[in-house]
């Protein structure tokens, strides 16, 4: 643990991490503690918490345990930084991440009766599970693109989301308008990120072994190579260009995680911010019947 001094950038980025993602499990500890108090029988809020959870200690996972799956790179020689079980305890938390919007949206569909709405969180959880099938041949093959596929899915997913939640700016008003205009904000930025940076850099990436004429590893090679083969490494060279987009995935997209499940908690008393249409134009007030379960209990 030589590497633990603050002369070392990639010490400083590791703690960082660390204590964001202990901060977001004990955030999440008493979410689940005001859940219990709040309702304990409701099938929604018991369904959004197990989804958070396993996002919130997924992310916090990769944060202890960093690693770079392409490269094989990570920063602890032991059999957990394997590249193969960090990718999968990923693959389980993004999926979870993906119903949590999809959920979400279909609550917020069949409140307001938005077809829009309604077709888009069909859309989230088979388009992030064919993301993380081109995640899983990149990683597998070393080939970066796949993570430009990959990456380029999450982009339409969640331009998919920002219209959804543009729809559903105006059928709410007060405190509701506010929430779902932060959430807009929040993915444009995150799109902007995707589309500007990170897809960018994994096609330039690509491209670089294209004129290098870099061999990618076929599927036995390359599931033997992902399950054997990890680089520890604590050189800031190495890691320079992951700091960017996992400082951000494991604190603001796990804070977002944690804002969805906190919407199950209201989700009773959404009729009072609901902007009534009426043939004048649009009415705000209270609206007179309750918001439509999901099925869930």
């Amino acid at each position: 643990m030589s590497w633990l001094v603050w002369s070392n950038p990639v010490a400083i980025w590791w703690s960082f991490m660390v204590a964001v993602s202990a901060l977001n499990i004990a955030f999440w500890l008493l979410l689940y503690g005001y859940f219990r108090m709040a309702n304990q029988r409701s099938g929604l809020l018991r369904v959004m918490v197990l989804l958070c959870a396993a996002y919130v200690f997924g992310c916090a996972f990769r944060s202890f345990l960093p690693r770079a799956d392409v490269q094989r790179i990570c920063l602890f020689d032991m059999w957990l930084s394997n590249v193969f079980v960090g990718r999968s305890v990923a693959t389980l938390a993004e999926i979870c991440f993906a119903a949590q919007w999809a959920i979400t949206l279909r609550l917020f569909a069949k409140f307001t009766k938005s077809d829009t709405v309604h077709n888009i969180s069909s859309a989230v959880v088979p388009l992030i599970v064919l993301a993380e099938f081109f995640s899983w041949y990149a990683v597998i093959t070393t080939d970066y693109l796949g993570n430009t596929i990959e990456n380029s899915i999450w982009a339409v997913t969640f331009l998919l989301v920002a219209v959804a939640l543009l729809r559903l700016l105006k059928e709410f008003h007060s405190a509701a308008r506010v929430a779902i205009a932060i959430a807009f904000g929040g993915v444009i930025a995150y799109l902007a990120f995707l589309t500007l940076i990170d897809v960018p850099m994994y096609f330039d990436r690509w491209q670089a072994d294209q004129e290098s004429g870099k061999k990618i590893f076929s599927l036995l090679a390359g599931l033997y190579d992902v399950s054997t083969r990890r680089v520890v490494t604590h050189d800031i060279a190495q890691w320079k260009d992951e700091i960017a987009w996992m400082s951000l995935y494991f604190s603001a997209a796990v804070w977002s995680s944690l804002a969805l499940c906190g919407i199950s908690l209201v989700a009773d008393r959404l009729h009072q911010y609901r902007a009534i249409s009426t043939h004048a134009g649009i009415q705000k007030g209270p609206h007179p019947q309750a918001p439509l379960g999901l099925g869930l209990g």
